[in-house]
């Protein structure tokens, strides 16, 4: 069973069929035992990102999120649920976030931004820097649909999976451990999200 952390803000039942159309049984929940028990948890986010951390916070689901990633399970971040996994966001900020990754969130800004909408809305390719299971089968360049004014900026640099270009390069996909999240919204794009869900699918069923 996969769990979708549910604390009050994010795009959770379009994540829900999403995933439910791979053949696994998931649950909208923010009942922490719930997070606990599964075999794999989502991390989803759509919003501000201190509004984010304070629901967390208030739902006392902080520690449950922190403690589904050091068990080892397959754990997977979509969009705010990517940023929320850093140190701190520099929106309305700073905030501090979750901490389980180095680095920072920022927003976008400088002069390769001129002439581009902020924030990015829309389809965009990716550039495959490494092989992880979550994006077996899914080609460089492949399109997929982001909705963001603020992209992480790992500490790390091989924390970065994937990126895309949106007058600067910034990380679109990020992995570590048991960890993959993602900038973009797998839910969104297509044939190209549906494979990364079934490709986490399948981690969290073991296959």
């Amino acid at each position: 069973m996969i769990a979708i952390v549910d604390y009050g803000m994010g795009n959770l039942r379009s994540v829900e069929k999403a995933i439910a159309r791979t053949g696994t049984t998931v649950l909208v929940t923010s009942d922490a035992r719930q997070i606990l028990d599964a075999d794999g948890v989502v991390l989803p986010g759509v919003g501000a990102f201190g509004a984010c951390m304070e629901n967390l916070a208030s739902r006392e689901l902080v520690e449950p999120v922190c403690a589904a990633v050091r068990s080892g399970k397959p754990f997977l971040g979509i969009c705010l649920g990517l940023q929320l996994l850093f140190e701190e966001s520099e929106e309305f900020g700073p905030i501090r976030g979750l901490g389980i990754l180095p680095g920072r969130v920022v927003r976008f800004a400088g002069s390769a931004l001129d002439g581009l909408k902020i924030p990015q809305m829309g389809w965009n390719r990716l550039s495959v820097r490494r092989s992880v299971p979550e994006l077996a089968g899914i080609e460089d360049g492949a399109y997929v649909y982001f909705v963001h004014s603020y992209y992480v900026v790992p500490a790390e640099p091989d924390l970065t999976v994937a990126s895309t270009h949106y007058g600067l390069e910034f990380a679109a996909a990020i992995a570590w451990k048991n960890v993959f999240a993602c900038q973009f919204h797998p839910e969104k794009s297509q044939s190209v999200g549906l494979r990364l869900l079934a490709n986490f699918a399948a981690r969290v069923n073991g296959s």
